[in-house]
């Protein structure tokens, strides 16, 4: 019997280890961040496989929305020397490959016990909506450090502007607290003028 589920599954398992695969190996980094947009995608559709729809739309609203939508705006507008980039990329493979291979140690030890371990039942859900059940979790039992985490992200938006925000000498700009404080009399000069010259 044919499993649709299954099937865009191994689809979209596919497309993100493609997308993977061309995050790291392009040579043209715009190439590569839109690549990683792909995999972003690829990796909310599998979160909406597994009826995780609140994480699969933050992955998408959050990430390809705004993060991404920062690499993308960065990476072209910074001229990059990729030669220069280049240069020394193999004299890196002494630390590279022990890391690489401790990783790839790590994620096989993970994906062979998880094959080792008994099926758990799942709990019963009577509220299919994991969103609704999140947000009353989220707003009720953390609620203080949800608003101290939107306290800390308010502060380190308004540091950034600031620190950003330089002074131009040569830029013009109006003060509103002077332009009010004109009277009528100083912005209007009356001259009467006789023969063509003012008395």
């Amino acid at each position: 019997m044919f499993d649709s589920s299954a099937a865009f599954f191994y689809l979209f398992a596919a497309i993100l280890i493609f997308a993977s695969l061309n995050v790291i190996t392009a040579r043209n980094p715009v190439h590569a961040a839109l690549y990683l947009v792909l995999s972003f995608f690829s990796a909310a559709a599998l979160w909406l496989l597994l009826q995780a729809e609140f994480l699969a739309i933050t992955l998408v609203l959050v990430y390809v929305g705004a993060v991404m939508v920062l690499f993308l705006f960065v990476v072209m507008m910074v001229d990059f020397d990729l030669d220069k980039l280049r240069q020394g990329f193999w004299s890196n493979l002494r630390v590279a490959l022990p890391v690489g291979a401790l990783i790839v140690f790590e994620m096989g030890a993970i994906v062979l016990r998880s094959f080792q371990v008994p099926e758990a039942t799942a709990p019963k859900v009577t509220d299919p909506s994991n969103t609704k059940a999140l947000g009353k979790v989220l707003y009720t039992q953390y609620v203080y450090a949800f608003e101290i985490a939107a306290v800390i992200l308010l502060v380190a938006i308004v540091a950034a502007i600031a620190l950003t925000l330089r002074r131009r000498k040569d830029s013009r700009s109006q003060n509103p607290g002077e332009q009010v404080k004109v009277r009528a009399e100083d912005r209007l000069t009356m001259v009467s003028f006789k023969d063509g010259r003012p008395e």
